[in-house]
């Protein structure tokens, strides 16, 4: 499978983080895996990345303290052109409430995908958004 260029996780839980690093790299979907605890740091992140249209893929979890999904949402929607580019982002949740999913519809994101990241979720995301499959075991 060709890798993606790079992908960004950005959840406030660090154990999520961690098992979220440990599936993306089993799975060797990427080389470039990058990490932030909250939007504002992701935004930085990407703010400071070469490429334009880095990262390719983006997942987010929705609630978290300081700068929140919908929040890094609507400051990324403010980017120029270049720096979003063609990312992909997907939200993680466990809970949507209705006003965040009508909120969401209104921001162009991929697509919702419930917590845990499992093999299958992730090979889903890349047939998706990326027209790739994760090699058969």
């Amino acid at each position: 499978m060709e890798k993606l260029s790079s992908v960004l996780l950005v959840d406030d839980d660090s154990t999520n983080n961690f098992l979220n690093e440990l599936l993306f790299k089993q799975l060797n979907v990427t080389d470039h895996l990058l990490t932030a605890e909250d939007g504002a740091k992701a935004l930085e992140l990407i703010a400071h990345t070469d490429e334009p249209g880095e990262p390719a893929l983006i997942l987010l979890d929705v609630k978290m303290p300081g700068m929140g999904g919908i929040a890094f949402l609507e400051a990324y929607r403010q980017l120029p052109a270049t720096q979003r580019g063609a990312t992909v982002i997907i939200m993680l949740t466990t809970t949507m409430d209705a006003r965040d999913l009508d909120r969401l519809e209104e921001l162009s994101i991929a697509g919702l995908v419930s917590k845990p990241l499992t093999k299958e979720k992730i090979d889903q995301i890349l047939q998706l958004h990326f027209q790739r499959r994760l090699p058969a075991s």
